[in-house]
């Protein structure tokens, strides 16, 4: 069976770390509209993380190999 591309987890981490370390300290000190809207976000992409690395659990169970993504430019 064909591996599914899937993207690698450090593209979501560095999405994290950049929203979490530059993003949200950045909108706490000059935009309290979006406080929330920021902090919305960050919980979306853990939960989009999450949800991935439910789906590989799934996948690996049933034998199915994985192909993470580096970029989105790779051979399909």
């Amino acid at each position: 069976m064909n591996q599914i591309p899937i993207p690698a987890h450090v593209h979501y981490e560095m999405l994290l770390k950049i929203l979490e370390q530059q993003t949200s300290p950045a909108v706490q000190d000059r935009d309290y509209a979006n406080r929330a809207r920021t902090q919305e976000l960050i919980v979306a992409v853990r939960k989009a993380l999450s949800l991935q690395r439910s789906l590989e659990a799934d996948w690996q169970q049933r034998g199915i190999d994985l192909d993470y993504r580096w970029s989105g430019g790779e051979p399909q």
